[in-house]
């Protein structure tokens, strides 16, 4: 992990670590960059946003920055995460450019970029950028006609990208009906297009009403308690929830219950198997997987590889293992035979799919992949040092391996540092909550202490 870039592009309060001065020396040093490993004169970069208050400000000065340095930028608007990587490389772009802070509270923001093959950058090249704005290297600046051009093709991307999405089912979803929420983020641009080009499937829509500051705000696939609420009171035979950057999808049953990530791979695996297109017979998830889908893998006789959190670290296994279907209980779901990212609309259609060829209730569906009880507790902490020395604690170790044991095999335990935020985060699963809350809250005290 860089000084700038983190698990998932450089974050930050807008003004208070991330400002539009940073913002265009991303676009410069990308320009830049681009424009060594391409040998082009004038790259070309999409750039897309979600609905934040701040991502105006600082798309204007990454397309300030892009521009002054001879780069061409696609202008994509508010646009989801794996809209973007698809567009880049739909339209033989030479990078893409997201400014979003996925599903954290509106005055956070962030900047991710992906190479011309959709994939996010390599570290390398995030390296070669950082490089460029810590050590304040020349960036030559343009004049005259080498100046870069912004194309506007907000509307003819969106509507392409809404068509990919929707060429990936072959389902009319008749009889099927869903309550969407968008989270007020990026899905709110084109999930409605998306859902209204089934005409059998009768799809309400909510939360779709950005002003800038409402971005998961009590809303979306992290914050599910009116989706539970409107889904029972209205009947709904199913509710799906987006994240702000509609990377991430999550499910609400008709009884008002979470569908997670493990039990959404789950259910698109076993269809997978069933047509032999599930390569490997593999899933990937990641050490947050809960225990119910390692129980559900062996009894159906598929592999499941973990890898350490983060979708960028799924792809990486799959793209070595050639598998088909990974992704994180949080809902990152990867099909990469549609995308080289998660995306939380493909996802959702093809989970729909599979609902709706079942011809069970979503309940039904997922209950072979039975959610272990999991608590998760976030500690605060002051700076990245505070964290490793924390996490290297001997008294630390001790006691999650105590507290292992006393599970004898009937749970888990996993500390982890946040790739994202100041912040530790203890999960423990066992057999009731109340052991996992007992168990979590006894060692994340442990941790306030240190």
């Amino acid at each position: 992990m860089g000084k700038l870039f983190g698990t998932d592009g450089i974050r930050g309060v807008v003004n208070a670590g991330l400002d539009a001065m940073l913002a265009f020396q991303v676009g410069l040093a990308t320009a830049q960059v681009m424009r060594e490993e391409t040998g082009k004169d004038r790259p070309r970069v999409a750039i897309g946003k979600d609905t934040r208050i701040s991502s105006d400000l600082l798309e204007n000065a990454l397309v300030a920055g892009l521009c002054s340095a001879g780069a061409d930028v696609l202008h994509l608007g508010v646009m989801p995460t794996p809209g973007v990587a698809w567009i880049t490389v739909e339209t033989g772009a030479d990078a893409g450019i997201v400014i979003s802070a996925s599903h954290n509270p509106f005055e956070h923001n962030g900047i991710k970029i992906f190479n011309s093959q959709g994939y996010k950058l390599p570290d390398a090249l995030e390296e070669r950028i950082e490089d460029i704005i810590l050590n304040h290297k020349e960036v030559p600046l343009k004049t005259h006609g080498d100046l870069g051009r912004i194309i506007h093709a907000d509307q003819e991307e969106k509507a392409a990208y809404v068509k990919h999405l929707a060429s990936t089912v072959d389902d009319d979803f008749d009889g099927l009906r869903i309550l969407v929420d968008c989270a007020n983020g990026a899905s709110s641009a084109t999930a409605p297009a998306l859902f209204a080009s089934f005409p059998k499937l009768k799809a309400d829509i909510i939360y779709a009403d950005p002003d800038g500051v409402n971005i998961n705000n009590g809303c979306g696939s992290t914050h599910l308690g009116q989706l539970k609420e409107k889904v029972v009171a209205g009947g709904y035979m199913l509710g799906l929830a987006f994240d702000g950057d509609a990377d991430r999808f999550l499910a609400v049953d008709e009884r008002g219950e979470e569908i997670d990530g493990d039990q959404i791979m789950a259910a698109c695996a076993r269809v997978l198997q069933a047509e032999g297109k599930l390569n490997g017979n593999t899933m990937v998830g990641t050490v947050m997987s809960n225990m119910g889908l390692h129980i559900f893998a062996k009894e159906h006789g598929m592999n499941l590889y973990c890898t350490p959190v983060g979708d960028r670290n799924v792809l990486e296994k799959m793209l070595d293992g050639d598998y088909v279907i990974g992704g994180e209980q949080s809902g990152h779901t990867i099909f990469r035979a549609y995308a080289t990212t998660g995306d939380g609309q493909l996802t959702a259609l093809q989970f729909l799919q599979v609902f709706h060829r079942s011809g069970l209730k979503a309940s039904e569906l997922v209950a072979d992949c039975k959610r272990y009880p999991q608590v998760l507790i976030n500690i605060p902490v002051a700076s990245k040092e505070k964290k490793e020395e924390i996490m290297a604690a001997q008294s630390l170790k001790d006691a999650v391996a105590a507290k292992e044991a006393a599970l004898n095999g009937t749970g888990r335990i996993l500390v982890r540092p946040s790739g994202t935020e100041a912040l530790l985060r203890v999960m423990v699963e066992a057999q009731t909550s109340e052991a996992a809350q007992n168990c979590a809250e006894e060692l994340a005290e442990l941790i306030k202490n240190l």
